[in-house]
């Protein structure tokens, strides 16, 4: 109910179309314009799988764009409220820079932008447009990482500072006054990627050395990884950018007989929880296993089609839930199951959580 209040207070002309709350379509407002839009939520509610099935042309073609920073504050906000506040600053900043387009710029814009980029090299440019005023800047971080930050330059540059979008898990804002350059910006996004330095350093650990699962490709933004255990079993964690080394959260997801004894060595073991050695190293030393390694074992080996729809990945999703009989072990993707269940006359619902039988095995 509160969370209904507060998408009330935010966008009053959102409105649901169905009694679940999945499907939602209305409008959102910017600078006084109201722009159509339709979401999609899946039956699990988590927002990295919802999608904006359809939008006004106009919304379309203001926000194109910015359809990655859309993408990472999708997967990062822990509730539509909280994404269509995000949609609404972000559609605030396009429509600022749509407009900027037509102001002319004065004289002194452009050589202070040709002299800002001179003095800090263009071998560190990978893009300027035509107009001049998209600018995106290149970088390597001390590990070798390559990263990007876009910079929306509006037509009161030096003035005002420029937008900057970058890859990141927590945000960047710039210090900036009518005297800095970009050189000040380029500074301190240098600093900005030094401090997340042991971030990177653990998930590329992970990464490197064990089958993730989820995300399939995961942008420098992403602070959780799906990593798989076994055929019934893997752990979700949502590792914390600016405390690295600290124990994660961590959710178990596969068949109760596969996960209940990892569930409680993480319980029994937390106390060993070292910060002074690596993110993966500790997950082994208190789960007591090792990692499957895509050095020794294929992805088929435990990523098993769901068994239902039969696929592995449905939007974007991999199998979630499996059946808890340890002589079964089928792994089905939730919406899948969630529907085939909701049909089934047998099943029962309590809250959110319904019950029913394997499609599979009938237990």
């Amino acid at each position: 109910m509160a969370g209904a209040r507060a998408l009330l207070r935010h966008c009053p002309l959102l409105v649901p179309q169905d009694r679940h709350g999945t499907a939602y379509e209305g409008f959102v407002t910017a600078q006084g314009k109201d722009f159509h839009i339709r979401i999609l939520l899946p039956a699990d509610f988590q927002l990295k799988n919802a999608r904006q099935e359809k939008c006004s042309w106009r919304l379309k073609k203001i926000l194109h764009g910015y359809q990655h920073i859309l993408k990472q504050r999708l997967h990062s906000c822990p509730d539509l409220v909280s994404f269509m506040v995000e949609l609404k600053t972000v559609l605030e900043i396009a429509l600022k820079n749509t407009q900027d387009l037509h102001i002319p710029r004065p004289p002194e814009y452009y050589s202070c932008l040709v002299r800002d980029l001179e003095t800090l090299g263009w071998n560190k440019v990978a893009y300027v447009d035509t107009g001049l005023t998209t600018v995106k800047l290149k970088a390597e971080d001390s590990c070798g990482r390559q990263h990007l930050i876009t910079l929306k330059l509006n037509a009161k540059f030096p003035t005002e500072p420029p937008d900057c979008l970058v890859d990141f898990p927590i945000p960047f804002a710039v210090s900036w006054m009518p005297q800095n350059s970009l050189i000040d910006i380029y500074n301190q996004f240098l600093a900005a990627l030094e401090s997340l330095k042991e971030f990177w350093d653990a998930l590329d650990e992970i990464d490197g050395k064990t089958w993730v699962l989820e995300p399939e490709n995961p942008t420098r933004s992403a602070t959780t990884r799906r990593i798989a255990i076994g055929s019934n079993a893997s752990v979700n964690i949502e590792v914390d950018p600016r405390h690295p080394n600290m124990l994660p959260e961590c959710y178990f997801l596969g068949a109760d007989h596969a996960v209940n004894p990892l569930r409680a060595k993480l319980n029994n073991n937390m106390h060993l929880w070292d910060p002074e050695v690596s993110l993966l190293q500790n997950l082994r030393e208190l789960l007591e296993i090792d990692f499957p390694s895509r050095a020794v074992l294929e992805k088929s080996d435990f990523a098993k089609d769901c068994g239902i729809c039969y696929a592995y990945r449905l939007d974007g999703s991999v199998p979630d839930q499996v059946c808890d009989d340890p002589r079964c072990g089928q792994p089905f993707h939730q919406a899948c199951l969630y529907e085939w269940l909701q049909g089934l006359p047998t099943s029962r619902q309590s809250f959110n959580v319904i019950f029913g039988e394997c499609p599979y095995c009938n237990k």
